[in-house]
Formats: structure tokens, C-alpha cells, sequence
């Protein structure tokens, strides 16, 4: 791969600033459910969460494999983070003027915090699983039809992640038979979420190449 320009870099902060944000949405927001088909549930982090997985199939597209895990692990970092800021916000004692809120303070975000251990654990393994298995399938694919390596890989890692995720977030809170009413509606939706944003996955890597579109093929 030719050395990193400056424009290249803007991107790649670009590509980052989206992939952590869409990171924290989904630990953050992930915590409302919806009613979805034949008595399951989805969580709203469905709508955001593709994206992450997305993301780092397209930075190694472009940027390669070392550059997809560098990605992984600022997200790993930046969960870290956010643990001992909720550590600390929830162990510090209370104002009389915002003693308001502190029920639903520590409710949301004690179960965020839970969340986001949840999340850290999923997430390390189910993206690395992830950008490994991309690049499994590139190698033995080859370099053409990015849309079935991102989404053959997404399909093995997404179920990783969500069956890890869920029974670490809600074992014990919900019965067994919920979290799994859980797992398989959101894996499928997740997956077919991704499938569906693979179009933007395209506009990524043709923005991230740019001048270089012309003498690669998808």
C-alpha cells in the first residue's frame, strides 16, 4: 500500500469519529427493546451497530488488515474508558440540588456500565473474529465482490457477538428464554441491517480511494 497522505488521514478520522460513535449508541441506547415479530424483541442498537461491524470491512478494504485492527482496538479503548468514567460518576455522592435525578442516573447508566463490560467482551471477540474472517475470505475469494466477503463474514461474527453480548448484559435480569428471543431476531436483523447498508459500504470505499477507484474492482 502507497504511504498515507494527508487527505488520507482526514478520512480515516472521518471513518473513525463514525465508527466510535456508532460504538457508543449502541452501548448507550441499546438498552431500549422493541416488540418485534411472533412475540420477540430488538434492541434499538439494530440500527447502529451494523455500522461498526461495516466499517472495519471497509478500512481493510482500503487501508488493510493491520489498519482494521487498529480500529478494534481504539474501540476497545475507548469502552475502557468510558467504564472508569461511569465507575467514578456513579461512586461520587450526590448534590442535594440534583438529587432529582439520582434514581434514574444510576439505573441507566449502572445497567450502561454493565452494558458496556458486556460490550467489551463481544466486541473484542466478535470484531476481531470479524476483520479475520474478511480477509480469510479476500484471501481465498480473492480481491473482487467485497459485498459477499463483508457480509459472509459479518454473518459468522454478528451471531458471536450477540449471543456473547446479550448473555453477558442480561443473564440474570431476564429469563433464558428471553435473552434467546433476543439473540436470533437481532442476529438476523443485524446481519440483514448490514446487508442492506452494503450500498454505503460502496460510497465508503469509492470516497476513501478516490483517484485510485479507476484501477480497483469490488
Amino acid at each position: 500500500m502507497e504511504p498515507l497522505k494527508e487527505l488520507d488521514y482526514k478520512k480515516i478520522l472521518i471513518c473513525l469519529t463514525l465508527y466510535l460513535s456508532s460504538l457508543f449508541a449502541a452501548n448507550t441506547l441499546g438498552i431500549k427493546l422493541m416488540p418485534f415479530l411472533f412475540g420477540t424483541h430488538l434492541s434499538v442498537a439494530v440500527f447502529c451497530f451494523p455500522i461498526v461491524f461495516i466499517m472495519t470491512d471497509v478500512i481493510g478494504e482500503v487501508y488493510g488488515k493491520k489498519m482494521a485492527k487498529n480500529f478494534v482496538f481504539a474501540g476497545i479503548l475507548s469502552i475502557l474508558l468510558f467504564l472508569l468514567y461511569s465507575f467514578i460518576s456513579l461512586v461520587v455522592p450526590w448534590a442535594r440540588a440534583g438529587m432529582w435525578a439520582q434514581d434514574g442516573f444510576n439505573l441507566i447508566f449502572g445497567i450502561s456500565a454493565r452494558f458496556s463490560i458486556a460490550s467489551l467482551v463481544a466486541y473484542a471477540i466478535g470484531e476481531y473474529q470479524d476483520v479475520l474472517s474478511f480477509f480469510f475470505f479476500k484471501k481465498y475469494i480473492g480481491e473482487k465482490n467485497f459485498w459477499l466477503r463483508s457480509n459472509l463474514s459479518n454473518l459468522w461474527s454478528q451471531l458471536l457477538d450477540s449471543s456473547i453480548f446479550m448473555f453477558i448484559a442480561y443473564l440474570g435480569v431476564l429469563p433464558v428464554k428471553t435473552i434467546l428471543l433476543i439473540i436470533i431476531p437481532w442476529w438476523i436483523y443485524k446481519v440483514f441491517m448490514g446487508f442492506l447498508y452494503t450500498p454505503l459500504s460502496y460510497l465508503g470505499i469509492y470516497l476513501l480511494r478516490g483517484n485510485n477507484n479507476a484501477n480497483q474492482s469490488l
